[in-house]
């Protein structure tokens, strides 16, 4: 597995961010990671990066810990942050040089290509950079040394939909290279376009796990409809979650 950890939890104060996560991902997959703000999906990753170590359980980021061997797992890793904090006082240039030194494997030819279709100025700074032009190039420098894992945090904000586009065919290609991929999103869309199969993170547990097909049971469209003559019997019909009628509803509103 390149990625697999085993009975997770991490406390903040009284908070608890994560409650006994579990998760598996097999090399190849482009895996999703669904939940709402604060749901801990964050969290998890900061573990995976080595960044916060396991109050319980165990990570694994292919096979090492990444905590006890940070640079042997990192250098094998890109990874892409939804505040993208990447150094202002750096050109584009500047910046693919300097990323540049810490990869053994990276590849210039595919930098450029990345570059060009991000429609990236080498010579701007980063602070000067609208900020989906600061997306791309935090996407670019995370994909240029062709890691083994890619790890985005909500990629595609600040994204517009060219570049959105570019970006979904980048993940494409990655998947075509057999290397894998772990996106957190709460954009059901761009996890259903893009991910073999999805773990969903609901107040630091996970909740369930499996292909999108296998997790539709959990999802619920809600319709409010007025009609001017409903049928009888609406109320016991499936699916009805309450029948009102006007009377009933003049009342609730109170005297006009």
């Amino acid at each position: 597995m390149v990625i697999s950890v085993s009975g997770l939890s991490r406390r903040f104060g009284s908070k608890i961010a994560l409650d006994g996560v579990s998760l598996e991902l097999p090399r190849g997959a482009v895996y999703g990671l669904v939940g709402a703000n604060g749901a801990g999906k964050t969290t998890l990753i900061r573990h995976l990066l080595g960044l916060l170590r396991a109050e319980t359980g165990a990570v694994r980021v292919l096979g090492l810990d990444p905590v006890q061997e940070p640079v042997a797992v990192l250098s094998r890793i890109g990874y892409l942050s939804e505040e993208n904090d990447l150094p202002g006082w750096m050109t584009v240039d500047e910046l693919l040089r300097y990323t540049r030194a810490f990869y053994p494997t990276w590849d210039d030819a595919y930098a450029a290509e990345l570059q060009e279709s991000f429609a990236l100025d080498p010579g701007t700074r980063i602070r000067n950079l609208s900020k989906g032009e600061k997306a791309r190039a935090g996407l670019l420098v995370a994909l240029a040394h062709r890691p083994e894992l890619l790890i985005l945090d909500e990629p595609s904000s600040g994204l517009d939909p060219i570049v959105g586009e570019a970006f979904r065919e980048c993940i494409a290609e990655e998947r075509a290279s057999g290397r894998t991929v772990l996106l957190s999103s709460h954009i059901l869309s761009e996890v259903e376009a893009l991910c073999d199969r999805v773990s969903i993170i609901r107040v630091g547990r996970t909740v369930d796990s499996g292909t999108l097909t296998d997790l539709r049971h959990l999802t619920r469209t809600s319709i409010d409809a007025v009609l001017a003559a409903p049928p009888n019997g609406l109320a016991t019909l499936p699916g009805v979650l309450r029948s009102l009628s006007l009377t009933s509803m003049l009342s609730a509103s109170g005297p006009l």
